[in-house]
Protein backbone atom coordinates (compact mmCIF):
# COMPACT_ATOMS: atom_id res chain seq x y z
CA UNK A 1 0.00 0.00 0.00
CA UNK A 2 2.82 2.29 0.58
CA UNK A 3 6.44 3.44 -0.81
CA UNK A 4 9.10 5.59 0.02
CA UNK A 5 9.14 9.14 -1.53
CA UNK A 6 11.90 9.14 -4.19
CA UNK A 7 11.20 12.39 -5.82
CA UNK A 8 8.45 15.38 -6.00
CA UNK A 9 5.19 13.31 -6.32
CA UNK A 10 1.39 14.89 -6.63
CA UNK A 11 -0.30 14.49 -2.97
CA UNK A 12 -3.78 15.90 -1.70
CA UNK A 13 -5.70 16.14 1.32
CA UNK A 14 -8.94 15.69 0.80
CA UNK A 15 -11.83 16.78 4.09
CA UNK A 16 -15.08 15.44 4.74
CA UNK A 17 -16.47 18.77 3.25
CA UNK A 18 -15.08 18.22 -0.39
CA UNK A 19 -12.43 20.89 0.36
CA UNK A 20 -9.27 19.89 -0.80
CA UNK A 21 -4.98 21.15 -0.34
CA UNK A 22 -2.91 20.10 -3.21
CA UNK A 23 0.36 19.22 -1.85
CA UNK A 24 3.50 17.04 -2.59
CA UNK A 25 4.30 13.26 -1.29
CA UNK A 26 5.78 13.03 2.07
CA UNK A 27 6.93 9.98 4.20
CA UNK A 28 5.81 7.13 2.32
CA UNK A 29 2.95 7.01 -0.43
CA UNK A 30 -0.10 5.81 -0.20
CA UNK A 31 -3.82 6.97 1.42
CA UNK A 32 -4.36 7.22 4.89
CA UNK A 33 -7.56 8.49 6.57
CA UNK A 34 -8.53 9.71 10.38
CA UNK A 35 -9.40 13.16 11.90
CA UNK A 36 -7.93 15.74 11.32
CA UNK A 37 -6.74 18.28 13.70
CA UNK A 38 -4.22 21.09 13.71
CA UNK A 39 -0.79 21.31 16.47
CA UNK A 40 0.22 24.87 17.07
CA UNK A 41 3.13 23.46 18.82
CA UNK A 42 6.48 24.99 17.80
CA UNK A 43 8.96 22.22 19.12
CA UNK A 44 8.18 18.78 19.76
CA UNK A 45 6.88 17.06 16.46
CA UNK A 46 8.43 13.95 17.69
CA UNK A 47 6.71 13.95 20.86
CA UNK A 48 3.75 14.63 19.13
CA UNK A 49 3.84 11.66 16.18
CA UNK A 50 4.42 9.15 19.16
CA UNK A 51 2.01 10.32 21.68
CA UNK A 52 -1.10 7.20 21.79
CA UNK A 53 -3.48 10.32 21.79
CA UNK A 54 -2.82 11.22 18.53
CA UNK A 55 -3.74 7.63 17.69
CA UNK A 56 -6.36 7.26 14.83
CA UNK A 57 -5.92 11.22 13.55
CA UNK A 58 -4.35 13.27 10.83
CA UNK A 59 -2.12 15.95 12.49
CA UNK A 60 -1.39 19.36 10.84
CA UNK A 61 1.58 21.46 12.09
CA UNK A 62 0.77 25.04 11.78
CA UNK A 63 4.98 25.78 12.37
CA UNK A 64 5.83 26.07 8.98
CA UNK A 65 9.31 24.07 8.96
CA UNK A 66 9.54 20.71 10.56
CA UNK A 67 12.05 18.36 10.67
CA UNK A 68 14.67 20.63 11.39
CA UNK A 69 15.97 18.66 14.49
CA UNK A 70 15.66 15.38 12.83
CA UNK A 71 14.80 11.98 14.99
CA UNK A 72 16.56 10.88 17.70
CA UNK A 73 16.33 7.65 20.48
CA UNK A 74 15.59 9.79 23.42
CA UNK A 75 12.31 12.00 22.91
CA UNK A 76 9.80 9.72 21.71
CA UNK A 77 6.58 9.06 23.77
CA UNK A 78 6.02 5.55 23.46
CA UNK A 79 8.38 3.43 20.79
CA UNK A 80 5.79 3.99 17.60
CA UNK A 81 4.23 6.89 15.88
CA UNK A 82 0.71 6.60 16.65
CA UNK A 83 -0.45 9.51 13.86
CA UNK A 84 -2.42 7.73 10.76
CA UNK A 85 -1.08 10.60 8.48
CA UNK A 86 0.73 13.75 8.48
CA UNK A 87 0.57 17.19 7.03
CA UNK A 88 3.20 19.94 7.09
CA UNK A 89 4.16 22.94 5.20
CA UNK A 90 7.95 22.72 4.28
CA UNK A 91 10.16 19.46 5.70
CA UNK A 92 13.45 20.07 6.39
CA UNK A 93 16.16 19.61 3.66
CA UNK A 94 18.87 19.01 6.50
CA UNK A 95 18.63 17.45 10.24
CA UNK A 96 20.92 19.56 12.56
CA UNK A 97 19.60 18.16 15.84
CA UNK A 98 22.77 16.87 18.60
CA UNK A 99 21.23 14.01 18.81
CA UNK A 100 19.50 13.16 15.78
CA UNK A 101 20.24 9.63 14.31
CA UNK A 102 18.27 9.79 11.31
CA UNK A 103 15.58 12.55 9.50
CA UNK A 104 12.02 12.59 10.39
CA UNK A 105 11.31 11.78 6.69
CA UNK A 106 13.40 8.42 7.27
CA UNK A 107 11.39 7.63 10.13
CA UNK A 108 8.21 8.18 8.20
CA UNK A 109 9.39 5.49 5.57
CA UNK A 110 10.48 3.12 8.29
CA UNK A 111 7.05 3.34 10.14
CA UNK A 112 4.59 3.58 6.84
CA UNK A 113 3.37 7.20 7.63
CA UNK A 114 1.51 8.56 4.38
CA UNK A 115 1.83 12.64 4.84
CA UNK A 116 2.14 15.22 2.70
CA UNK A 117 4.26 18.57 2.38
CA UNK A 118 4.04 21.83 0.53
CA UNK A 119 0.46 22.59 1.78
CA UNK A 120 -1.19 25.84 2.83
CA UNK A 121 -1.38 25.23 6.41
CA UNK A 122 -2.51 28.45 7.57
CA UNK A 123 -4.93 28.35 5.17
CA UNK A 124 -6.41 24.58 6.44
CA UNK A 125 -6.20 25.91 9.87
CA UNK A 126 -8.32 28.64 9.52
CA UNK A 127 -10.67 25.96 7.98
CA UNK A 128 -10.79 24.03 10.88
CA UNK A 129 -10.93 26.43 13.18
CA UNK A 130 -14.24 28.06 11.15
CA UNK A 131 -15.39 24.68 10.37
CA UNK A 132 -14.58 22.39 13.01
CA UNK A 133 -12.56 18.95 13.31
CA UNK A 134 -13.62 16.81 10.99
CA UNK A 135 -12.88 13.57 8.90
CA UNK A 136 -10.02 13.58 6.63
CA UNK A 137 -7.72 11.49 4.17
CA UNK A 138 -4.04 12.31 2.31
CA UNK A 139 -3.93 10.56 -0.77
CA UNK A 140 -0.50 10.30 -3.06
CA UNK A 141 0.85 7.73 -5.52
CA UNK A 142 -1.37 5.33 -6.84
CA UNK A 143 -4.20 6.23 -4.16
CA UNK A 144 -4.63 9.48 -5.71
CA UNK A 145 -7.23 9.55 -7.74
CA UNK A 146 -10.62 11.51 -8.63
CA UNK A 147 -11.67 13.97 -5.99
CA UNK A 148 -15.45 12.66 -5.76
CA UNK A 149 -14.01 9.11 -4.92
CA UNK A 150 -11.34 10.44 -2.67
CA UNK A 151 -13.86 12.49 -0.68
CA UNK A 152 -15.92 9.14 -0.73
CA UNK A 153 -13.48 7.12 0.88
CA UNK A 154 -13.29 9.90 3.27
CA UNK A 155 -17.20 10.28 4.29
CA UNK A 156 -16.78 5.89 4.14
CA UNK A 157 -14.23 6.16 7.01
CA UNK A 158 -14.93 5.92 10.86
CA UNK A 159 -15.57 9.51 13.24
CA UNK A 160 -13.11 9.91 15.92
CA UNK A 161 -15.96 9.44 18.31
CA UNK A 162 -17.58 6.23 17.62
CA UNK A 163 -14.48 3.60 17.99
CA UNK A 164 -13.86 1.42 20.88
CA UNK A 165 -13.40 2.48 24.62
CA UNK A 166 -9.83 1.66 24.28
CA UNK A 167 -8.82 2.50 21.07
CA UNK A 168 -4.72 2.96 21.13
CA UNK A 169 -3.12 0.13 22.82
CA UNK A 170 -1.67 0.67 25.91
CA UNK A 171 -0.06 -2.43 27.90
CA UNK A 172 -1.27 -5.48 27.17
CA UNK A 173 0.14 -6.96 29.71
CA UNK A 174 1.00 -5.20 33.50
CA UNK A 175 4.90 -3.91 33.83
CA UNK A 176 6.87 -2.49 36.35
CA UNK A 177 8.92 0.66 35.78
CA UNK A 178 11.18 0.95 38.74
CA UNK A 179 12.21 4.28 40.63
CA UNK A 180 15.20 6.39 40.37
CA UNK A 181 16.79 5.99 43.65
CA UNK A 182 15.14 4.67 46.85
CA UNK A 183 11.21 3.92 46.13
CA UNK A 184 8.95 6.13 48.21
CA UNK A 185 5.40 5.25 46.93
CA UNK A 186 4.26 2.76 44.85
CA UNK A 187 1.43 3.56 42.27
CA UNK A 188 -1.04 1.80 39.63
CA UNK A 189 -1.22 3.61 36.17
CA UNK A 190 -3.77 2.79 34.19
CA UNK A 191 -2.71 3.01 30.70
CA UNK A 192 -4.78 4.63 28.51
CA UNK A 193 -2.63 5.20 26.09
CA UNK A 194 0.32 6.62 28.63
CA UNK A 195 3.09 8.90 27.46
CA UNK A 196 6.79 8.11 29.10
CA UNK A 197 7.27 11.27 30.14
CA UNK A 198 4.22 10.94 32.41
CA UNK A 199 5.96 7.41 33.93
CA UNK A 200 9.48 9.39 33.90
CA UNK A 201 7.75 12.48 35.98
CA UNK A 202 6.59 9.95 38.23
CA UNK A 203 9.90 7.90 38.66
CA UNK A 204 11.59 10.76 38.93
CA UNK A 205 10.26 11.48 42.41
CA UNK A 206 10.48 8.39 43.90
CA UNK A 207 7.85 6.38 42.35
CA UNK A 208 8.10 2.72 41.83
CA UNK A 209 5.29 3.09 38.52
CA UNK A 210 3.22 -0.63 37.77
CA UNK A 211 1.87 -0.09 34.64
CA UNK A 212 -1.73 -2.04 34.39
CA UNK A 213 -3.67 -2.49 31.16
CA UNK A 214 -6.67 -0.43 30.75
CA UNK A 215 -9.55 -3.15 30.77
CA UNK A 216 -7.98 -3.92 34.82
CA UNK A 217 -10.40 -4.81 36.91
CA UNK A 218 -10.55 -2.75 40.66
CA UNK A 219 -8.93 -6.04 41.97
CA UNK A 220 -6.04 -6.57 39.63
CA UNK A 221 -4.91 -3.00 40.43
CA UNK A 222 -5.14 -3.13 44.47
CA UNK A 223 -3.44 -6.31 43.83
CA UNK A 224 -0.45 -4.40 43.32
CA UNK A 225 -1.10 -2.99 46.80
CA UNK A 226 -0.67 0.84 45.60
CA UNK A 227 -0.35 3.90 47.86
CA UNK A 228 -2.05 5.56 45.00
CA UNK A 229 -3.64 5.35 41.37
CA UNK A 230 -3.00 7.21 38.24
CA UNK A 231 -5.27 7.56 35.14
CA UNK A 232 -3.34 8.37 32.38
CA UNK A 233 -4.12 10.34 29.19
CA UNK A 234 -5.15 8.86 25.32
CA UNK A 235 -7.29 9.41 22.91
CA UNK A 236 -11.15 8.49 22.23
CA UNK A 237 -14.43 9.90 23.02
CA UNK A 238 -14.42 9.26 27.40
CA UNK A 239 -18.72 8.97 27.24
CA UNK A 240 -17.47 5.29 25.34
CA UNK A 241 -15.26 4.52 27.97
CA UNK A 242 -17.52 2.90 30.49
CA UNK A 243 -15.38 0.11 32.03
CA UNK A 244 -12.89 2.60 32.95
CA UNK A 245 -15.77 5.38 34.20
CA UNK A 246 -16.73 2.22 36.50
CA UNK A 247 -13.10 1.46 37.65
CA UNK A 248 -13.02 5.15 38.64
CA UNK A 249 -16.02 5.16 40.89
CA UNK A 250 -14.68 1.79 42.62
CA UNK A 251 -11.14 3.57 43.54
CA UNK A 252 -13.25 6.64 44.28
CA UNK A 253 -15.35 4.83 47.12
CA UNK A 254 -12.11 2.87 48.39
CA UNK A 255 -10.67 6.26 48.65
CA UNK A 256 -7.28 5.60 47.13
CA UNK A 257 -5.62 9.03 46.21
CA UNK A 258 -5.89 9.39 42.62
CA UNK A 259 -4.60 11.65 39.94
CA UNK A 260 -6.16 11.89 36.33
CA UNK A 261 -4.28 13.61 33.43
CA UNK A 262 -6.24 14.78 30.38
CA UNK A 263 -8.33 11.39 28.93
CA UNK A 264 -7.73 10.52 32.92
CA UNK A 265 -9.30 13.64 33.79
CA UNK A 266 -12.32 12.94 32.13
CA UNK A 267 -13.09 9.81 33.25
CA UNK A 268 -12.57 11.30 36.94
CA UNK A 269 -15.05 14.25 35.92
CA UNK A 270 -17.55 11.20 34.73
CA UNK A 271 -17.00 9.62 37.94
CA UNK A 272 -18.09 12.51 40.22
CA UNK A 273 -21.38 13.38 37.74
CA UNK A 274 -20.61 15.13 35.24
CA UNK A 275 -20.53 14.56 31.21
CA UNK A 276 -18.58 15.82 28.46
CA UNK A 277 -18.57 16.86 24.85
CA UNK A 278 -17.20 17.34 21.54
CA UNK A 279 -15.34 20.41 20.91
CA UNK A 280 -15.07 22.56 17.72
CA UNK A 281 -11.17 21.95 17.13
CA UNK A 282 -9.92 20.76 20.80
CA UNK A 283 -6.75 22.21 22.27
CA UNK A 284 -3.73 20.89 20.19
CA UNK A 285 -0.29 23.10 21.63
CA UNK A 286 1.95 23.68 23.82
CA UNK A 287 0.68 27.52 24.50
CA UNK A 288 -2.24 27.27 26.34
CA UNK A 289 -3.36 29.36 29.30
CA UNK A 290 -4.86 27.78 32.45
CA UNK A 291 -5.93 30.21 34.99
CA UNK A 292 -5.98 28.26 39.10
CA UNK A 293 -9.32 29.41 40.72
CA UNK A 294 -7.67 29.63 43.89
CA UNK A 295 -4.66 31.41 43.42
CA UNK A 296 -5.47 33.52 39.83
CA UNK A 297 -1.93 32.18 38.67
CA UNK A 298 -1.90 31.66 34.99
CA UNK A 299 0.04 28.52 33.80
CA UNK A 300 0.83 28.02 29.58
CA UNK A 301 0.46 24.39 29.48
CA UNK A 302 0.90 21.91 26.89
CA UNK A 303 -2.71 20.11 25.65
CA UNK A 304 -3.94 17.61 23.53
CA UNK A 305 -7.41 16.52 23.91
CA UNK A 306 -10.71 17.31 21.77
CA UNK A 307 -13.19 16.22 24.39
CA UNK A 308 -13.76 18.17 27.66
CA UNK A 309 -16.21 18.21 30.71
CA UNK A 310 -19.01 20.12 30.63
CA UNK A 311 -18.99 22.42 33.77
CA UNK A 312 -18.24 26.38 34.48
CA UNK A 313 -14.87 27.82 35.81
CA UNK A 314 -14.88 27.87 39.94
CA UNK A 315 -18.65 25.74 39.75
CA UNK A 316 -18.85 23.43 42.86
CA UNK A 317 -21.43 21.11 43.04
CA UNK A 318 -21.96 17.63 45.45
CA UNK A 319 -21.13 14.43 44.45
CA UNK A 320 -21.63 11.14 45.34
CA UNK A 321 -18.05 11.64 47.12
CA UNK A 322 -18.45 14.89 48.58
CA UNK A 323 -18.18 18.15 47.25
CA UNK A 324 -16.65 18.81 44.07
CA UNK A 325 -14.53 21.93 42.62
CA UNK A 326 -13.90 23.12 39.10
CA UNK A 327 -9.62 24.11 40.16
CA UNK A 328 -8.57 25.17 36.79
CA UNK A 329 -10.07 26.47 33.70
CA UNK A 330 -9.09 27.78 30.28
CA UNK A 331 -8.05 31.50 29.43
CA UNK A 332 -9.04 31.03 25.67
CA UNK A 333 -12.31 29.50 26.21
CA UNK A 334 -13.34 28.46 29.73
CA UNK A 335 -13.21 24.88 28.95
CA UNK A 336 -12.65 22.95 32.44
CA UNK A 337 -8.79 22.23 33.28
CA UNK A 338 -8.83 21.28 36.38
CA UNK A 339 -11.15 19.32 39.38
CA UNK A 340 -10.36 18.93 42.84
CA UNK A 341 -12.34 16.62 45.31
CA UNK A 342 -13.06 18.02 49.14
CA UNK A 343 -13.42 15.22 50.75
CA UNK A 344 -11.75 12.19 49.18
CA UNK A 345 -7.79 12.28 47.75
CA UNK A 346 -8.63 12.79 44.20
CA UNK A 347 -7.83 15.55 41.53
CA UNK A 348 -7.01 15.50 38.11
CA UNK A 349 -5.92 18.04 35.33
CA UNK A 350 -7.05 18.38 31.56
CA UNK A 351 -3.37 19.66 30.13
CA UNK A 352 -0.43 17.67 30.21
CA UNK A 353 1.99 18.40 33.29
CA UNK A 354 4.91 15.95 31.78
CA UNK A 355 5.04 18.22 28.79
CA UNK A 356 7.94 17.71 26.60
CA UNK A 357 9.41 19.82 25.36
CA UNK A 358 7.89 21.93 27.40
CA UNK A 359 6.11 24.22 28.85
CA UNK A 360 6.58 23.09 32.79
CA UNK A 361 4.70 25.30 34.31
CA UNK A 362 2.41 22.60 35.70
CA UNK A 363 5.06 20.23 36.62
CA UNK A 364 3.98 20.82 40.17
CA UNK A 365 0.89 18.19 40.04
CA UNK A 366 3.16 15.71 40.47
CA UNK A 367 4.58 17.25 43.63
CA UNK A 368 0.77 17.59 44.56
CA UNK A 369 0.04 13.76 43.78
CA UNK A 370 2.93 12.75 46.19
CA UNK A 371 1.54 14.75 48.81
CA UNK A 372 -1.26 12.94 48.68
CA UNK A 373 0.49 10.07 48.83
CA UNK A 374 2.30 11.64 51.68
CA UNK A 375 -1.51 11.47 53.44
CA UNK A 376 -1.66 15.31 53.21
CA UNK A 377 -5.68 16.49 53.75
CA UNK A 378 -7.08 18.45 51.16
CA UNK A 379 -6.17 22.23 53.26
CA UNK A 380 -2.58 21.00 53.54
CA UNK A 381 -1.81 20.63 49.99
CA UNK A 382 -0.27 22.76 47.91
CA UNK A 383 -2.71 25.40 45.41
CA UNK A 384 -0.05 26.93 43.44
CA UNK A 385 -0.97 24.51 40.57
Amino acid sequence: MTAAVTERMPAALVLEDGTVFRGAAYGTTGSALGEVVFSTSMTGYQETLTDPSYHRQIVVQTAPHIGNTGWNDEDGESERIWVSGYVVREPARVSSGWQATRSLADVLVEQGVVAISEVDTRALTRHLRAHGTMRAGVFSGSALVSGDEMVQRVLDGTRHDAGEATAAPGAVEPYVVPARGAAEFRVAVLDLGVRSSVLRMLTERGVEAHVLPAESSVEQIMSAEPDGVLLSNGPGDPATMVQPTELTVELLRRRIPLFGICLGHQLLGRALGLSTYRMRCGHRGANVPVQVATTGRVMITSQNHGFALSAEPGQRWESEFGEVEVSHHCLNDGTVEGLRCLRVPAFGVQHHPDATAGPWDSSESFDRFLDMLAGQSVSEQKEGN
